[in-house]
């Protein structure tokens, strides 16, 4: 199951998105702390002033009235508040005590700062070393009613504005990797890759850059070794024509028969290097896959009747078709391999699974030795050191391998637990698709 947490993009998803949290909250936390504050240093100056004019108004002007939110209290009068106590909690919450603290050291030295009591409208009570009378001042609230949906909506629209652009960025960024990512599925299942674009940052530029030139070289090299194969198993099929011919002409029964089988020995190797030399589309009209295991598995038991037998178990229906000339070698390679290291009987199975169309060849030998199933696949590898000079080349696996991942399938060779081997091939619903379209399509204009 594919986790959005597993690609790059959801990676990055998490961490941008989990920054601009930390970042926003950060944020948020240090500007009301920096408001609270400020607003505190404001009212301490806004009394301090408040303070500073009535003690003027009393020394310029005394028969001038007063506003009525300030008033002149005589020392001796009962309405004069008790001290500020420090375990006065209820009296005076800490931030209003941190306020009178502040407003005492913005005072001159001596000033008596107190709080009218509970009941009533808050006040402040100032008396300085040289005032007559108590100052009574109105207490402006530390923290002025003020909308916090209003700040929390422009939070919200800056953090939705920055994840917006983090997440284009990061999209921005991982599009050239999955192209990347791609083409490298694409060139370690054998099938052509087009050259990536090389976009992105200088890093991921050298990157695609260097996997380009690797396929272009590799795609050279495999050219090189198809072209050497194909020239020189062309060139040994008119030699060794003549060389049956003159076999053939051999008076000797015995002597005739051992050089014939050779030269049919050699003849085959030279057919398999064709076979695995050809690196061109299969361009053949596709058939049902069902009907040509049927087809091909009478054939063999017609050419050998007392042969090992060849059952089939072909479950997958008229959706399964592959192009023929692709199918016929998949299947007499895997025949012929079983036929010359199994043991019977030897199965041929279609269905449909989960993920694609499988075909499967299994037989009842040996099977292959754990160590060498990695290299069961690999040109020119010859499992038995006894099979050299038996007409195999060391690369009918191979080209089993080759022909299916060059059709957009996967090719599985295990051995199987009641014995035997069994290669299994599986083939993308998507890619059988088109195949199986253009059977119908055929299928139609020939009867039409």
């Amino acid at each position: 199951m594919r986790r959005p947490i597993d690609s790059l993009f959801g990676r990055l998803v998490v961490l941008v998105i989990g920054v601009l949290v930390l970042s926003h909250v950060a944020w948020f936390a240090v500007i009301r702390v920096e408001r609270d504050q400020t607003q505190t240093r404001y009212a301490v100056e806004e009394a301090t002033f408040l303070v500073d004019a009535v003690r003027q108004h009393i020394a310029n002007s005394p028969d001038q009235p007063l506003p009525s939110s300030v008033h002149v209290v005589a020392p001796t009068s009962p309405d004069v508040p008790r001290p500020i106590a420090d375990a006065d909690t209820d009296r005076v919450p800490p931030p209003f005590a941190r306020f009178i603290d502040d407003l005492r050291d913005r005072l001159p030295d001596g000033t008596d700062v107190r709080v009218s009591e509970p009941g009533g409208p808050p006040s402040l009570w100032v008396r300085g070393a040289r005032d007559a009378n108590w100052i009574v001042v109105p207490v402006q609230p530390l923290r002025p009613p003020r909308s916090r949906d209003r700040m929390l909506l422009w939070l919200a629209i800056i953090f939705t504005t920055a994840v917006m652009a983090a997440l284009l960025a990061a999209w921005q960024l991982q599009t050239p990797l999955r192209s990347l990512a791609q083409a490298v599925g694409r060139f370690g299942r054998g099938e052509p890759t087009p050259a990536v674009p090389e976009r992105g940052p200088r890093e991921l530029r050298q990157l695609t850059h260097g996997f380009n030139q690797m396929v272009r070289e590799v795609a050279q090299a495999e050219s090189d070794r198809a072209v050497m194969l194909a020239g020189v198993a062309h060139d040994l099929k008119t030699p060794l024509a003549r060389l049956r011919l003159r076999a053939e002409m051999m008076e000797e029964a015995k002597l005739r028969d051992g050089v014939v089988r050779d030269v049919d020995s050699m003849a085959h190797i030279v057919d398999q290097f064709l076979v695995f030399a050809h690196d061109g589309t299969d361009r053949s009209e596709p058939v049902e896959v069902d009907q040509q295991c049927e087809r091909v598995a009478r054939s063999y038991r017609a050419v050998a009747p007392g042969g090992q037998p060849i059952r089939t178990r072909l479950a997958a229906g008229r959706g399964f078709a592959l192009p023929a000339a692709t199918l016929d070698r998949l299947l007499s390679n895997l025949l012929d391999n079983a036929h010359a290291y199994g043991a019977p009987p030897i199965e041929i199975e279609t269905l449909r699974a989960a993920n694609g169309w499988v075909l499967r060849v299994t037989d009842n030998g040996g099977g292959i030795a754990a160590q060498d199933l990695v290299k069961a696949s690999r040109p020119f590898v010859r499992l038995d050191p006894a099979r050299g000079g038996s007409g195999h080349s060391g690369l009918g696996l191979a080209i089993v391998d080759r022909l299916v991942r060059r059709v957009g399938g996967e090719c599985d060779i295990r051995n199987r637990e009641e014995g035997g081997l069994q290669v299994a091939m599986t083939f993308p619903f998507d890619i059988v698709a088109k195949a199986a379209d253009q059977l119908h399509v055929d299928g139609v204009l020939k009867h039409a």
